[in-house]
């Protein structure tokens, strides 16, 4: 028993120090910018290109968000799959509405892989007219220096620039709950071990310069993975770059959201996650702070220690979110901490269904995964 006990009180101290070290690393690297980021001068040319699909939650706003850059050498390519689209109207609306702005809508799909976002975009790729191209999601929500930032980012070893998603806006506590996921567990994750050198992609915002992927073999080698963004950091890794992330990542404004829709997302995710980087998602099952806590209640219970040790543990966990989210800017409320708990307690079971799961729908295509032969 003594054992067990300093087994967990050591793992209790391990992995809080770990949440409190990406915590820090997350507070450096996502404050809000001090100033708007002005363009460089000479100002390369950057082409967005941004599948769009149906009518999202705020998609008129983050879609007319990149009409609105403060960018001299931009253009904007539209891409959807099917002319009956519903929100194409709504594209050729903005395009018309903004004839400064160099903008079009191109329309097919060309099947090149088995993930339906890459074929809607192949023919932006191919048709982009500038060097710098950023694969940008439709429910991204462009500040007037987005590309910018993005390119103050890339370095002399840079193959990929991203950012990861921080929702915002939600209506509703289960939007709360994706916002538990996405910002002070995901994004901050995402942002330590991209400070320790780590990056990797992810595929809401990612600003290539075409020369990178085109001596990878072009945008096709992205369908090397079900999921985009995991071919996307083999790809860059395999050349010896890095992925890097932009300070202060962009906002994904949330709406409304069901407790089936972020549980479908959620696991969707995580089983992409085994089958791409087996080897980081394995400890996965131990991420969170029920764990500690239970470590912590087990420690006090079995010995001297007083009761109190474990809301002053739980305490520190999410004292620290708190304090995250509110250097960064992002969502807090007073229903923050419950939707933080209610996360922690579900990654395990998420984890699982992970593991063992291999079919999940995205925007109505069913899709499986399988084993990459190269997951590390």
């Amino acid at each position: 028993m003594t054992i067990l006990i300093w087994a967990a009180a050591a793992f209790c101290i391990f992995t809080t120090a770990i949440h409190l070290a990406s915590t820090l690393a997350a507070i450096i690297r996502c404050r809000a910018p001090a100033a708007h980021l002005p363009a460089r001068h000479p100002a390369p040319g950057v082409s967005l290109v941004r599948p769009i699909c149906g009518i999202e939650n705020h998609v008129e706003e983050t879609l007319a968000s990149a009409f609105a850059l403060d960018y001299p050498r931009y253009e904007i390519v539209l891409c959807v799959a099917s002319a009956q689209d519903p929100v194409v109207p709504l594209a050729r609306r903005l395009i018309a509405a903004h004839p400064g702005v160099p903008a079009r809508l191109l329309v097919g799909n060309e099947k090149i892989s088995d993930n339906p976002k890459l074929n809607n975009i192949y023919k932006g790729w191919r048709e982009a007219a500038h060097e710098w191209i950023v694969l940008a999601d439709s429910n991204v929500l462009m500040p007037s220096d987005y590309i910018q930032r993005l390119l103050a980012a890339w370095r002399p070893a840079t193959g990929l620039v991203c950012s990861p998603p921080v929702g915002g806006r939600p209506d509703g506590f289960w939007a709360e709950l994706e916002c538990a996921f996405l910002n002070t567990y995901q994004a901050r994750f995402q942002y330590a071990v991209d400070t320790l050198g780590f990056g990797f992609a992810q595929g809401k915002s990612m600003l290539w310069n075409r020369n990178v992927l085109e001596r990878a073999g072009g945008i096709r080698a992205l369908g090397s993975q079900l999921a985009e963004d995991a071919a996307a950091t083999k790809v860059v890794r395999s050349a010896g770059l890095e992925v890097r992330l932009v300070d202060a990542p962009f906002e994904q404004p949330l709406g409304h959201r069901s407790a089936a829709e972020v549980w479908r997302r959620q696991v969707r995710w995580a089983r992409l996650r085994r089958t791409s980087f087996k080897a980081c998602f394995m400890p996965e099952v131990v991420s969170g702070a029920v764990w500690p806590i239970a470590a912590a209640a087990l420690v006090a219970v079995q010995s001297d220690l007083p009761l109190l040790t474990v809301p002053a543990v739980a305490a520190l966990w999410y004292g620290s979110e708190a304090v995250l989210a509110w250097a960064a800017g992002w969502h807090l409320t007073a229903r923050s901490p419950l939707a933080w708990a209610l996360r922690d307690l579900l990654l395990p079971v998420v984890w699982l269904n992970g593991l063992f799961g291999t079919g999940f729908v995205w925007r109505g295509n069913q899709m499986r995964v399988a084993e990459s032969r190269s997951a590390v």
